[in-house]
């Protein structure tokens, strides 16, 4: 009995890191660089919390926090490509699943989050 409750917490896990870690489907990473110059004139948004944007974000850059993007998806149209960026790149690749599961189909990321970027900031 043991073993069978061992073995099936295993794959829950298991479940729970692959659905964490697997690519998002429509998706594109971006480096820093490629994400400086292909967001220029497009809609970029930071889904860290209010706090950490208020530390310093990509310059231009708007607020929609993850824990709040599901109630302001009205206010993203659907129709443009959307640039997201967290502090690491684990919450924008969460907030491009959930809206890929409302129909956005251009969404980027920053890979590496504010930890990789070197470009323009302000607070």
């Amino acid at each position: 009995m043991d073993s069978a409750l061992y073995i099936l917490l295993s794959l829950i896990v298991l479940w729970l890191f692959y659905r964490k870690f697997t690519p998002v489907k429509g998706l594109r990473t971006l480096t820093p660089e490629q994400f400086q110059s292909e967001s220029k004139g497009n809609r970029v948004i930071d889904v860290r919390e209010i706090h950490e944007y208020k530390r310093g974000h990509i310059k231009g850059a708007e607020n929609v926090p993850l824990s709040q993007l599901q109630q302001r998806l009205g206010d993203i149209p659907k129709e443009s490509t959307v640039f997201l960026y967290c502090q690491s790149g684990m919450r924008s690749k969460q907030a491009a699943k959930l809206l890929g599961r409302n129909g956005y189909t251009g969404t980027v990321h920053l890979r590496g989050g504010m930890m990789s970027w070197s470009g323009p900031t302000e607070k």
